[in-house]
């Protein structure tokens, strides 16, 4: 059955995570009736995150996965932050079936919001040598814009996100508009200050996050308090501490009474008019009734969260498209990028015993990339940035201890020795045979293809990673770290949830889809600011990037809507 409904509006965006929350925002803000389409359920701020408040013996295995879920669940137990509390906002395996050609643990959070509720919240600008790599060493197409394009656009989001840092002065990471920094503990301020003794190339500083550590007016005019270094970010936040599309994005285009949200709508494709020669509008399977409906719009943002933009925009098939919306170059769905999360050390430290630290720290230390960054100087390409946190073993849970009564229980709540956790997020080529394409045979159940995922590690990645071990291990000991071990946990692509690529933006369009204002080059009403537009991955975080591009992107789509360009 098909509904003959039409509805029109002045722009559609196609998902409400991270970036089609600002993608809402900014244009609902710039005075846009603006359409958004959820595949999955909605949640709303305070009244949907029901085990914010649970105590861990409130969940029967206290908040793990038991063992018939996990089964049934295979790749999505593998993500560190699905537990029993966390479950909800994660999306089972059996709901969008895919193709793994080569491994890929696909996480995804299908709901208002989307994985803005599970997200790591670390938010970190690119430096001008992220964007200028391809002029070092030629292995990625170049980026059509420069950080200085982004930065007035990074500063626009972090005062409305509300970011936590320290101003460091580095021009590998540059400074933010940040709010005051969470604070080191006293093992890490010894391995901070060594490391700065010893190395000139490196520095450990506090990690840059989404969490609030102040009062703000807007701040408060959202409706969010400060972070209450619980560390239960992904239940849902009722005190609004972290930032997500339903605490402070959404909500805050609602107030403008220009925006529609409508979960449970499955996007389908988007419709090409051959004689218009743009793209006229979306088609949606109601996820509930498998109706088909058509909403149009003047503009329209694709932002489904990286892989499923490139399902759409590849589904997106017409006489003019025959391979997919935009698709001239025939690169669509080609050189996926993602973090390598393979790599972790392990080290324990003497003294400090008299010391602990207060509440649990939303974000850890960094040391952020010191390789290949003003020349290719290693023997492989890009480079990583190393991740840390020091920590006090509780005895119990090391096993060192024995007993029964209550001499043992007071025994056990003695913390035990200082310990060390380093890991490596570590940037990806892209190449061509990293890509996702279209099953010629199975369908969804809303009739789309499925997504064949053929993503791998490679020689360079290996090379990264040894590099890691060896110089992790050499700071450690450096700074008087003992019993070092290192680990290859072997993980898949895709569980760092951080795949980025597929519609690469360009200055050629012979060599990418977009351009340099996330605008698909041959469809010029369609724009794509989530990490599908990505054509290198840095060695950052990326949500904030994204936010950041929507933003301009945004600035963009409204001045040539108001030229009568688009």
């Amino acid at each position: 059955m098909v509904d003959k409904i039409r509805q029109n509006y002045d722009a559609i965006v196609i998902g409400s995570g991270i970036s089609g929350g600002w993608a809402a925002k900014e244009l609902c803000e710039r005075g846009l009736k603006t359409l958004v389409l959820e595949r999955g359920k909605n949640v709303r701020h305070l009244l949907d995150y029901p085990t914010a408040m649970d105590n861990p013996w409130d969940a029967k295995y206290r908040q793990r996965i038991g063992l018939e879920e996990n089964e049934r669940n295979e790749i999505v137990s593998r993500c560190v932050v699905y537990r029993d509390d966390t479950k909800h906002f994660f999306t089972d395996d059996d709901v969008q079936p895919y193709i793994q050609e080569r491994p890929f643990d696909w996480i995804r959070g299908y709901q208002v919001g989307g994985k803005s509720l599970i997200w790591g919240r670390q938010t970190q600008r690119w430096s001008k040598y992220d964007f200028e790599g391809a002029e070092k060493d030629g292995m990625s197409p170049d980026w059509p814009i420069r950080y200085d394009d982004l930065a007035p656009w990074y500063t626009h989001v972090e005062r409305f996100v509300g970011i936590s840092g320290n101003r460091d002065g580095l021009r590998v990471l540059p400074d933010g508009d940040f709010l005051k920094p969470w604070a080191f503990n006293h093992v890490e301020k010894v391995f901070r200050d060594r490391i700065k003794d010893s190395y000139q190339d490196r520095r450990v500083i506090m990690g840059r996050c989404a969490n609030l550590t102040e009062k703000r007016d807007l701040f408060a005019q959202q409706g969010r308090g400060q972070c209450q270094a619980r560390r239960l970010c992904q239940r849902g936040c009722p005190f609004g501490g972290y930032f997500s599309s339903i605490s402070a994005t959404l909500p805050w285009a609602e107030k403008t009474g220009n925006l529609t949200v409508r979960p449970n709508n499955v996007v389908h494709s988007i419709i090409y008019d051959d004689k218009q020669g743009k793209a006229t509008g979306v088609r949606v399977i109601d996820d509930e009734t498998k109706d088909e409906r058509i909403y149009h719009a003047r503009v329209i943002f694709v932002n489904a969260s990286t892989l499923n933009t490139n399902l759409i925009l590849l589904n997106s098939k017409s006489p003019r498209f025959p391979e997919g919306l935009g698709n001239d170059s025939g690169l669509m769905g080609s050189h996926i990028i993602f973090h390598n999360y393979r790599g972790s050390i392990r080290a324990s430290f003497e003294g400090y015993l008299e010391k602990y630290y207060y509440g649990k720290r939303p974000t850890q230390p960094i040391i952020p990339n010191f390789r290949n960054v003003e020349k290719q100087e290693m023997d492989f390409y890009r480079g990583y940035m190393s991740i840390l946190n020091a920590y006090r073993q509780g005895w119990s849970s090391m096993g060192a201890m024995a007993g029964i009564g209550a001499d043992f229980k007071d025994r056990i709540t003695e913390p035990g020795p200082w310990n060390m956790e380093m890991s490596i997020q570590g940037e990806t080529i892209p190449k061509a045979s990293n890509r996702v394409t279209l099953d010629k045979d199975r369908t969804d159940d809303w009739g789309m293809p499925l997504l064949n995922i053929s993503v791998d590690y490679d020689e360079n990645d290996e090379k990264m990673l040894k590099d890691f071990f060896d110089q992790g291990c050499e700071m450690l000991d450096v700074a008087g770290f003992q019993d070092i071990q290192i680990r290859d946990n072997k993980q898949a692509p895709g569980l760092d949830i951080h795949e980025m690529g597929g519609l690469r933006m360009g200055i050629d369009s012979a060599s990418s889809v977009l351009n340099k204002f996330n605008q698909l080059h041959s469809c010029k009403n369609v724009f794509v600011t989530d990490g599908a537009c990505m054509n290198s991955t840095g060695t950052q975080n990326p949500s904030l990037t994204f936010m950041a591009l929507t933003a301009r992107a945004v600035d963009y789509a409204v001045g040539e809507l108001d030229r009568h360009n688009i």
